[in-house]
């Protein structure tokens, strides 16, 4: 999977919705993102999901096989137009 290919239009809106729900500014999240940081999104989950969250970004072979599946290619196929 190529994240270049997906519209920016529809990665602003993802970025917008993440931020409502965590009430962080979306220009914020995204410089977090883009420079790897999570601590924003982190400090919003609870302790479960956060554990689960740093997990998956601390395992590339786990991050792998949840975008192996049906449910993530579907996500990544809508978000990218195809």
């Amino acid at each position: 999977m190529n994240g270049n290919n997906i519209d920016p239009k529809k990665i602003n809106g993802l970025l917008e919705a993440v931020s409502k729900k965590i009430g962080v500014p979306p220009d914020k999240l995204k410089k977090e993102l883009e420079s790897g940081k999570f601590d924003s999104a982190i400090s919003a989950m609870n302790k479960n999901d956060a554990a689960k969250f740093q997990q998956a970004v601390n395992n590339p072979k786990l991050v792998e096989k949840m975008m192996s599946t049906p449910q993530a290619k579907a996500l990544y196929k809508k978000l990218s137009g195809e």
